[in-house]
């Protein structure tokens, strides 16, 4: 199975990672700052990944990230595959949604590394 390389980032911070697949999550998916009990949690923290993972649409979303990753792997070129996925802060929804990709693909036997690029920085006002 192929390496894949998946990269959390937030589009706040700076413009998004290189990568064969970008996955934008800020306009479909709810975002945890907007609740002041989650806004200054981090996907390390139980309640965010229930509330990004409850989202809607966001585990098939996971799928068919999944699905494209497997056809980028089976091309005829060496190499990891890079996938990249942000939100606004890339504190809540990136890594969570990361973190069940890299699940998902390691399930299936593919060798992954995960990068939360802006998790650690603090919490952008808006």
């Amino acid at each position: 199975m192929a390496a894949v390389e998946i990269v959390s980032f937030g589009y706040l911070h700076d413009a998004a990672p290189s990568a064969h697949l970008t996955i934008d999550l800020r306009h479909h998916f709810r975002d945890p700052h907007v609740s002041p009990e989650l806004r200054y949690m981090t996907a390390d923290d139980e309640p965010v990944r229930a509330a990004v993972l409850g989202t809607s649409g966001i585990t098939d979303l996971v799928e068919a990230t999944a699905t494209a990753v497997a056809a980028f792997a089976s091309g005829p070129s060496a190499g990891a595959v890079t996938v990249a996925d942000g939100c606004a802060g890339g504190r809540h929804r990136a890594p969570t949604f990361a973190r069940a990709l890299a699940e998902r693909l390691r399930a299936e036997g593919h060798r992954v590394t995960v990068t939360h690029r802006d998790m650690h920085r603090p919490v952008v006002q808006r």
